[in-house]
């Protein structure tokens, strides 16, 4: 089992692979269609997109938090 404090990396890991999987594979297949090679392409986007949001999840997910939680009203 992972500790606790690793949860907002694991978050991180979980959501940006399946975001990038989900765009990536949209993307891909708008380009190429169902093309001889597309799920070739699609691997190659996918890992490199998910090396550019894994980060980016890591940095933006916090000040997001922080947002929505100004712009929501809190239980009574």
């Amino acid at each position: 089992m992972i500790p606790a404090r690793y949860a907002h990396i694991l978050f991180a890991f979980l959501v940006s692979g399946i975001m990038s999987s989900l765009v990536s594979g949209m993307t891909t297949l708008r380009t190429l269609g169902l093309a001889e090679g597309v799920l070739g392409a699609w691997a190659s986007a996918w890992l490199s997109a998910w090396a550019l949001a894994f980060p980016l999840v890591l940095v933006v997910v916090p000040p997001v938090r922080r947002l929505v939680q100004a712009l929501t009203e809190r239980p009574a």
